[in-house]
């Protein structure tokens, strides 16, 4: 797990989850989105209207503890930020996979 992500996963103070995001799609081989990728997968088709997703953050922006993540709302991609902390049962991600 990265340093921003493991502060940000220390310092919940209740229900802390197991692991993070990152360390999630790390596992897996996969690639958080970016918001680029979102912004691209989102003209395909509409995804996103009742939940959100995290999104790769960059590094300045997590070095600050923040995150992004995304929706659709209003017939338009959204990004939006919060603690790194932060974590809600609604909220996923998306991973890209390279071969």
């Amino acid at each position: 797990m990265t340093q921003p992500a493991q502060a940000a996963l220390l310092s919940r103070k209740e229900h802390r989850p197991t692991g993070s995001v990152v360390e999630t799609a790390a596992t897996m081989g996969i690639e958080l989105l970016t918001e680029q990728d979102d912004r691209a997968l989102q003209e395909l088709g509409e995804f996103d209207l009742k939940t959100s997703i995290w999104i790769a953050t960059p590094a300045a922006i997590r070095a600050e503890g923040g995150a992004l993540f995304c929706d659709r709302r209003y017939g338009k991609v959204c990004v939006y930020h919060n603690g790194a902390q932060s974590y809600y049962a609604a909220r996923g991600f998306r991973g890209l996979l390279r071969v």
